[in-house]
């Protein structure tokens, strides 16, 4: 596999001002030098990690992949309700929950999970869910939990709060933890908030989500009527051009 773009940067690094004595604080060796090889390891491992894993099973690793994010998902809502903690699971995860209870085959896999929180109840969250293995972290302005110390971003436990705008702009806070309703796995948002929530972010994820629950019929154009007017417009642009 190619080294993409690394051989650029080794013809620019490499030329003679950037490796004169002056520049030399690594006995002989300049400290673009230097920088060149720690490159070139990082870049070669990097590939040679991609190399090896394109030679197991694609398939594999994502059963392994949606089955992590179960137990996750699981170990999170089991720590909050031990923990006395108001909780409703949203975002991608709780569109699989309302689409799967109507056609199981429309459903997508989300690789994060999503939790509605009130504020003051994050002290009691972090509590809980570190009891259970996740990691606090606080980082760009988002609060979330890693699976361990190890974990990633992208797979964690996002926060979000309760009642409040998650950016700004926003046309409309999250939904209530109120707002939700429990099942036998865990509470999840209320279908109507949930839709509220998808509109006011309206990102390609988002519209692609409501999408899927207008083709199994969660949601219509009956649904404007819930909403305010700059959510109905959206939901109506939807309606009126389903394939974008």
């Amino acid at each position: 596999m190619p080294i993409v773009g690394l051989d650029k940067v080794v013809e620019h690094l490499s030329r003679p001002e950037y490796n004169s004595p002056a520049t030399s604080s690594l006995g002989g060796t300049s400290i673009f030098g230097y920088a060149i090889q720690k490159a070139k390891t990082r870049f070669i491992t990097r590939n040679q990690t991609v190399s090896a894993a394109l030679k197991t099973s694609g398939w594999d690793r994502v059963a392994k992949a949606i089955e992590d994010v179960g137990d996750r998902l699981r170990r999170a809502t089991q720590a909050l309700a031990a923990g006395s903690v108001p909780y409703a699971v949203t975002g991608g995860n709780a569109v699989a929950e309302w689409v799967g209870r109507v056609d199981r085959a429309a459903v997508r896999f989300t690789q994060d999970i999503d939790i509605l929180l009130r504020r003051e109840d994050l002290p009691l969250a972090v509590v809980a869910l570190e009891q259970a293995g996740f990691v606090f972290r606080h980082a760009a302005g988002i609060d979330f939990f890693t699976d361990g110390a190890a974990g990633g971003f992208r797979d964690g436990v996002h926060v979000l709060f309760a009642d409040e705008k998650v950016r700004e702009e926003y046309v409309a806070p999250a939904a209530s933890v109120e707002e939700s309703e429990s099942t036998d796995k865990f509470r999840v948002v209320s279908l109507e908030a949930l839709v509220r929530m998808k509109l006011t972010s309206f990102r390609r994820k988002d519209q692609v989500h409501l999408m899927d629950m207008i083709t199994v019929g969660l949601i219509d154009a009956t649904w404007t009527s819930r909403m305010i007017p700059d959510l109905a417009a959206r939901l109506q642009q939807l309606l009126d051009d389903p394939d974008g």
